[in-house]
């Protein structure tokens, strides 16, 4: 089913309270700057379909913290950039609803069963933009 887009005011409508003033500067010049960004603010209502928060996000790399506040970090560079690539992965086949063990082996026995994660995301965003 489709989101309901409601339309948006254009920037030419009156603000909304255009001579609200208080008796406090910072407040002020808090609403000033809220006007002056008032499309970039409204901009989140051509995309419905976008959090609002980036709890997600902040999810991800939760684990990673825990491990690096446990172990202290790697030896190498090498090290930082193998955790953080399979860390990657992992969580992208997570989101995907890819086992993540049965990804490896596909790549690493080059069985080619299982679609690159790329294409897996390219397939899904087409999907999702026309539904």
């Amino acid at each position: 089913m489709g989101s309901v887009v409601f339309p948006r005011r254009k920037t030419t409508d009156p603000i909304v309270f255009p001579f609200l003033r208080t008796s406090s500067a910072a407040l002020n010049d808090l609403i000033d700057r809220t006007r002056m960004n008032k499309e970039k603010l409204l901009r989140v209502l051509d995309y419905p379909n976008i959090p609002l928060h980036n709890n997600d996000s902040e999810r991800d790399i939760r684990e990673y913290v825990k491990r690096r506040k446990i172990s202290g970090s790697t030896r190498s560079v090498a090290g930082r950039q193998a955790r953080d690539t399979f860390t990657s992965l992992k969580k992208t086949c997570r989101k995907l609803g890819v086992s993540f063990w049965k990804y490896l082996q596909d790549r690493v026995g080059n069985t080619g069963r299982i679609p690159a994660l790329s294409a897996i995301i390219r397939e899904r965003s087409r999907g999702a933009a026309f539904s």
